[in-house]
C-alpha cells in the first residue's frame, strides 16, 4: 500500500477501534470499496493491523494507567497471599478470567480467522450481525429497565463493574472472543456481553476498554515477528510506526469521548451504522 493509504487506515483503525463499529470490518470493507490496488492477503496485511492495534493499546494504557498500576499491584498481592481481599484484587482477576476465553479461541483458531481479513464481503455481512448484536443487548436491557418504577430502582438493579461474578466476567470473555471476525466490534460486542451481564453502561464501556489492552498486547507478541520477518525497509518502518502513532492519537481521543458519552448514551446509534455501512457495502462489493 502507498504510504498515505498506509496512514490513513491507521488514523481510520485509531478512531473505530473503540467504538462498537469494528474497527477491522472498516479496515478490510474501506479499501475495496475504494478500490485501492494493495493485496488484503498479503502475509504482512494482518501484522500492520495489529500494529496499529498496539497504538490503540498504548492509548487505552495511558488512560488508564491509575488503574493499570493497582489492577496489576492487586494480581501481584493475590497470587502472593493465595486469595482475594481488595476491589484491585478483584478486577484483576476478573480481567484474567474474562481475558481467557478470547486468548483460547484466538489461539486455536488464529489461521481460520486470519483468511477472513481478505474478504470484504464477510466483513460487511458481519457488519449487520454487528448490529443485530448491539440492538438485541439494547432490547434486553430495556426489558429489563422496564420492571422498573423509578430510576434509582434501575440503577440499585444494574451493578457496578466489581459487583460481577466470575461466571459474568467469562460470559463477557465470550461475547468478545467474536470480535476476532472482522466486521464484529470488539469493544461493542464486549459491552453488550456487560449489559446482559447485568452492567451499567459506563461499566460495560469500562470493562470493555480494560478487556481489550491484554488481548490486544498478546495479538501483537504473536503477530510482530511476522512483520519483522518480511524484511521490511527503513522507510517502510517508518510510515507504518507513523500510522500506528496515529491510531494511537484517534484511539485516546475516541475513548476519553465515550467513557463521557455512556454516562447516559446507549448502543443504538451505532447499530444503525453498522446495518445501514454493511448493507450498502454488500451492495457495492457484489
Amino acid at each position: 500500500m502507498a504510504s498515505w493509504q498506509a496512514l490513513l487506515i491507521g488514523l481510520l483503525q485509531g478512531a473505530t477501534e473503540l467504538f462498537p463499529v469494528s474497527s477491522l470490518g472498516h479496515a478490510v470493507v474501506l479499501p475495496s470499496l475504494l478500490h485501492w490496488p494493495f493485496d488484503q492477503s498479503s502475509p504482512t496485511f494482518v501484522p500492520f493491523l495489529v500494529l496499529l492495534h498496539l497504538g490503540t493499546a498504548t492509548a487505552l494504557v495511558i488512560l488508564y494507567w491509575r488503574e493499570w498500576v493497582r489492577i496489576v499491584a492487586g494480581f501481584v498481592r493475590a497470587v502472593v497471599r493465595g486469595r482475594i481481599e481488595t476491589a484491585d484484587e478483584r478486577m484483576a482477576i476478573l480481567l484474567l478470567v474474562a481475558t481467557i476465553p478470547g486468548a483460547a479461541i484466538g489461539e486455536l483458531f488464529v489461521q481460520p480467522l486470519t483468511h477472513l481479513f481478505a474478504t470484504p464481503r464477510v466483513a460487511a455481512a458481519m457488519l449487520i450481525v454487528n448490529a443485530v448484536v448491539l440492538l438485541g443487548a439494547e432490547l434486553l436491557r430495556r426489558r429489563s429497565e422496564r420492571r422498573h418504577l423509578s430510576r434509582e430502582e434501575q440503577e440499585g438493579d444494574f451493578k457496578e463493574l466489581g459487583q460481577i461474578g466470575m461466571g459474568a466476567a467469562a460470559l463477557v470473555g465470550l461475547f468478545q472472543a467474536a470480535a476476532f471476525v472482522p466486521g464484529i466490534s470488539r469493544s461493542g460486542i464486549t459491552m453488550a456481553g456487560g449489559l446482559v451481564a447485568g452492567l451499567r453502561h459506563q461499566d460495560a464501556a469500562k470493562f470493555a476498554f480494560l478487556m481489550a489492552t491484554p488481548i490486544i498486547a498478546g495479538a501483537g507478541l504473536l503477530e510482530m515477528p511476522q512483520l519483522v520477518q518480511q524484511g521490511l525497509d527503513g522507510s517502510r518502518w517508518l510510515v507504518y510506526l507513523g500510522a500506528a502513532v496515529l491510531a494511537g492519537c484517534a484511539a485516546y481521543v475516541s475513548a476519553r469521548f465515550l467513557v463521557r458519552y455512556f454516562r447516559s448514551g446507549r448502543l443504538d446509534p451505532y447499530a444503525a451504522y453498522c446495518a445501514a455501512f454493511g448493507a450498502v457495502s454488500l451492495l457495492l462489493l457484489r
